[in-house]
Order: structure tokens, then C-alpha cells, then sequence
């Protein structure tokens, strides 16, 4: 070990910029390592010998796989993910970009709102009904014909301006076009609305720069889509909310498992 760490010292690491000929169109940068010997002068050219090279190359789903050439990493997320090539057409991709947003809000919503009745209805706090007999109770506040005529209304008002501002992004933010609350709405772009009222906190004033924002939000999106489905998943092989399935599960892990559950459903 002695004399490898001494033979280790002997040499210096020297990194070179190369230019990827493998990208068309574009160049990209290939780190080269080369071994060379302690006390060579910069101004005479040594002999080297290349021991590794290591290729600097975007993240994909599947390492060593060649994402399609029409997803270039810039949208938040990309990983090259696209099987059956449905992002070809860019005007789709655009569309399937926003569809995917709305969804991953709508599953994170869904989830933290089934835990969080779960968790209330099991310590005894409330006696909200398990997730997937709410939409069958009746609420004192108001009757079902109330709320559902509230909510489609709502709901395809709101949605309706969304799908305005994508075919013409900022045209709903004009003065005048939602009773004078645009700027308490204001967006950059569409799909990402702000101002104070739905971006209290700042967190991203300039969208365009939010990079690092935007791919949080939609990686937390994909995992509550996930969830959500394991959640259904639950619900009907089980008859029970999830939070209960994880008290019954650590109240016996080695017997209260997925496949005990599956095999005694199945019988």
C-alpha cells in the first residue's frame, strides 16, 4: 500500500476539453484524463497515456440510453423518457407538458388530502368517512346538486382560462379579463401562475429562471401519480385507506405484507 500511494504521487492528473463528435448541431464537452509524470514543464509536450475518459452527458431514465433527438433536456424533468414517441410533434409535446402539470398538482392535492382524513379519522379527531366513500355522504352545509353545480362551474371557468392562456399565452393576463385581480395572478408563462394570490411566498417571481423549482415540483408530481394509483390499488383489494394498511402492516411487518395481502384476497 505504501509503495502504490508513493507511485500515486508521482504523477499528476491533467484534464483536457475535447468536442464530442458523436452530437450533430451541437458540441458538448468529453473530460480526458491523461497520466503524467511529476515535474513535467507545461512548456514541453510529454509523452501521455489516456486512462480513462469520462463522457459528461445529461441524466437519462435508462443510463447508456440516447434520448430522442426532440427532447433536448431543456424542459424541467426531461429525462428522454418517450417509448411510444408521443412527443414528436411539438405542439403535442407542449399540450402533454401542461396535461402532465395539472395532473401531478391534482395527484399531490389528492394524496396529502386522503393521508391527511386518514390520519384524522384513525386518532378519533373527526368522523370524515374513508377517502373513497366521501363523494356518497351527505354534507349539512349543502346538498350534492349544490356542490357539483358549484364545482363544474368553478372548475370549468377555471379551466377554460387555462386553456385560453395556453393557445395564447398572456392573453388572460390583460387588464380587464378577470375582474381586475390580474395582478394578483400574474404569470410568466403558461401553467405557472403567480402574483400574490398563488405565490405568496416569492418562491419564483421569474418562472423562466425557476429551473431548479420547476423540476422539483414535477419529480414530487410524478411520485404522487405513482402513489395515488398505489393508493387505488389499495382501496380496492383491501376495502381500507392506506394510512390503516401501514398500522396493520407495522403491527405485524413479517406476516401483514403485500403478497400475504394479495394471497388472501385472491382466496
Amino acid at each position: 500500500m505504501v509503495a502504490l500511494a508513493a507511485i500515486a504521487r508521482s504523477f499528476h492528473f491533467q484534464r483536457h476539453t475535447l468536442i464530442n463528435i458523436n452530437s450533430v448541431g451541437k458540441s458538448s464537452t468529453a473530460g480526458h484524463y491523461w497520466l503524467r509524470p511529476a515535474g513535467a514543464g507545461t512548456g514541453v509536450t510529454p509523452r501521455y497515456k489516456q486512462i480513462c475518459t469520462a463522457t459528461q452527458q445529461r441524466p437519462t431514465w435508462l443510463p447508456g440510453l440516447d434520448p430522442p433527438t426532440y427532447l433536448d433536456g431543456t424542459l424541467a424533468g426531461d429525462f428522454g423518457f418517450d417509448p411510444l414517441g408521443l412527443g414528436e410533434d411539438p405542439e403535442s409535446l407542449k399540450w402533454f407538458v401542461q396535461a402532465e402539470l395539472v395532473h401531478s398538482r391534482f395527484a399531490m392535492l389528492g394524496v396529502l388530502g386522503i393521508l391527511v382524513t386518514d390520519l384524522l379519522r384513525l386518532a378519533g379527531v373527526s368522523t370524515i368517512p374513508v377517502w373513497f366513500e366521501a363523494g356518497a355522504v351527505k354534507y349539512e352545509f349543502a346538498n350534492t346538486g349544490t356542490l357539483v353545480a358549484v364545482q363544474l362551474l368553478w372548475m370549468g371557468y377555471a379551466e377554460t382560462r387555462r386553456y385560453m392562456d395556453f393557445v395564447s399565452p398572456g392573453s388572460q393576463a390583460k387588464e380587464g379579463s378577470f375582474f381586475g385581480l390580474e395582478a394578483s395572478l400574474e404569470g410568466l408563462e403558461p401553467g405557472y401562475p403567480g402574483g400574490p394570490l398563488l405565490n405568496p411566498l416569492g418562491l419564483a417571481k421569474d418562472s423562466k429562471n425557476a429551473h431548479g423549482l420547476k423540476l422539483k415540483e414535477i419529480k414530487n408530481g410524478r411520485l404522487a401519480m405513482v402513489a395515488i394509483l398505489g393508493i387505488f390499488v389499495q382501496a380496492s383489494v383491501t376495502h381500507v385507506g392506506p394510512i390503516e394498511n401501514l398500522v396493520e402492516h407495522l403491527s405485524n411487518p413479517w406476516h401483514k405484507t403485500i403478497i400475504q395481502t394479495l394471497a388472501s384476497s385472491s382466496s
